[in-house]
């Protein structure tokens, strides 16, 4: 029996007057040190290292903690910035030891976060680039959610951070991680946000902050072709694609997506992304979705469609949500599929569903977040900002 823990009412995390330094990149964050008055130009590169090792290596969220730094200079640091994690709404643990976690970043923002345990100490974090999504696959949870707007870097490293502090793995550490991997893979198309996501690789993949080696972290798209060589040229991430179907018929069905780009124009952009090798294959996702897409003849015009790629394919059983007009392939029929591609030689493990009794496994994703007016928009946060006053300690 999965577990919840209704954090409804913790105090609202009011929108910060002060900048919020955690989650800017090296630059931006040396940019703002100086701005602020609080360094010199010629220090800023210096102090913004030093900085940097606390926020990202050891996870700290208050300056005074930050030993190696002047006691006038931490005070400074305080009145003139903060580190503040964004609030956590709700966080869920699956019976299976999946862990998700509802993340408000703003007012009226909220995305879901999921961390999949694997052997050992191992595990996966599962992230979110965007609030909704555009691309409404209709096996996708996600896709019944309109798109509320893309997050920031500093949002995306967010959920790696709130991660790390729940699973108590601050300090970074080198070796027997149980936050090892990053996906790409939660609400939201990644490339459609890519100076985002970008920037967030840049951070998390950082060797003095959370250092989670760019080989371990992979960018899954439904298949915005023009931005799959900026992808590998920016971020040097792994790919995986969410393919699903073998033919354009069905695939612009269930990825609308394919409409625009064609399993052809996707095909020719994959065979050309930086760095594909054996040591760098591309992961293909396919859903397995009863009487749909899982027949043997499926399996063999996969295998027509992929051939020539240094490639494995993810088996996904379908994970049901509410509402949803897809059944799970019996898996008799999975096991028939994957022996198909076992036999050419690819690798297609089957995806063990984790996280179903929470909706936190694959496709299950969604939050209440709607678009609204700027108007509500700025009057939710001008709410915030006056609550955050009410509530500040008399000096």
């Amino acid at each position: 029996m999965g577990v919840t823990l209704d954090l409804s009412r913790a105090a609202s995390a009011a929108a910060p007057t002060r900048p919020n330094l955690s989650g800017l990149t090296r630059p931006q964050l040396a940019a703002a040190l100086v701005e602020a008055g609080v360094v010199r130009p010629e220090k800023a590169k210096m102090r913004a290292t030093q900085l940097w090792r606390w926020i990202h290596h050891y996870g700290l969220t208050d300056f005074a903690a930050m030993t190696d730094v002047a006691k006038e200079t931490r005070a400074a640091l305080a009145e003139a910035f903060t580190l503040t994690r964004p609030e956590v709404v709700e966080r869920q643990v699956s019976r299976d030891g999946t862990r998700k976690w509802l993340i408000r970043m703003a007012p009226g923002i909220e995305v879901e976060t999921v961390y999949i345990p694997d052997v050992g100490r191992s595990g996966a974090l599962c992230v979110s680039s965007q609030v909704g999504c555009t691309l409404n696959c209709t096996f996708c949870h996600t896709g019944t959610q309109a798109l509320v707007r893309n997050l920031t870097a500093a949002e995306i490293v967010a959920q790696v951070q709130v991660a790390r502090d729940d699973l108590e793995e601050w300090p970074s550490p080198k070796e027997d991680r149980r936050l090892s991997n990053i996906v790409f893979m939660g609400m939201g198309e990644p490339l459609y946000n890519l100076p985002h996501v970008a920037g967030a690789i840049d951070i998390i993949a950082d060797n003095e902050g959370i250092a989670i080696s760019r080989r371990r972290i992979t960018v899954s798209t439904s298949g915005v072709v023009p931005e799959l060589g900026p992808l590998g040229d920016q971020t040097q991430a792994m790919l995986a694609i969410s393919l699903h179907a073998t033919n354009d018929e069905l695939r612009d069905e269930l990825v609308p997506l394919n409409r625009k780009y064609p399993l052809d124009q996707l095909m020719a952009g994959i065979r050309a992304y930086p760095g594909l090798s054996n040591a760098r294959r591309v992961t293909f996702e396919y859903v397995m979705l009863k009487g749909v897409n899982d027949s043997p003849a499926e399996a063999k015009a996969l295998l027509n469609l992929i051939k020539g790629i240094p490639a494995k394919i993810n088996l996904i059983p379908f994970n049901p949500w509410p509402g949803s007009p897809y059944a799970c392939s019996d898996w008799k029929t999975i096991e028939a599929f994957a022996a198909v591609l076992n036999r050419a030689g690819y690798a297609s493990p089957i995806r063990t569903p984790r996280g179903r009794d929470i909706l936190a496994a694959c496709g299950q994703l969604k939050s209440e977040s709607e678009k609204m007016r700027a108007s509500e928009r700025r009057r939710l946060d001008q709410a915030a900002l006056a609550q955050q006053a009410k509530d500040a300690p008399v000096a």
